[in-house]
């Protein structure tokens, strides 16, 4: 799963055999804003010990719905890439546009 917030980018997947949710980021920042608003049950911030993302930490499937409750429940504004420009900058919301740009085309395209 691909979670885009207004504090950071995460990917978040369940590896064979383990028992507990990886959770994924291109930057460092963006986990420990996680763990610091939402996730404090996070584990430790592990550097460079996966193959496309350089951050990652695990964290109880429980304990992660509870954060994306507190997430959700933290809702309230209007424009998402405005509160990002806001609270993470124009590199962080440009980013986030070119991301919504490309899934655009799912509207024009015919997908399942």
């Amino acid at each position: 799963m691909w979670i885009f917030t207004k504090f950071g980018f995460f990917s978040v997947v369940k590896k064979d055999g383990d028992d507990f949710l990886t959770v994924r980021s291109r930057v460092l920042g963006d986990l420990d804003n996680l763990k610091k608003l939402y996730l404090p049950k996070l584990s430790k911030i592990i550097k460079n010990a996966g193959t496309d993302y350089p951050y990652r930490a695990k964290v109880a499937k429980d304990d992660f719905a509870d954060g994306m409750y507190k997430i959700s429940m933290d809702i309230d504004y209007s424009n998402f890439k405005d509160e990002v420009k806001i609270l993470m900058g124009n590199d962080r919301a440009n980013t986030y546009g070119n991301v919504w740009a490309a899934l655009f085309t799912l509207e024009h395209d015919n997908f399942k």
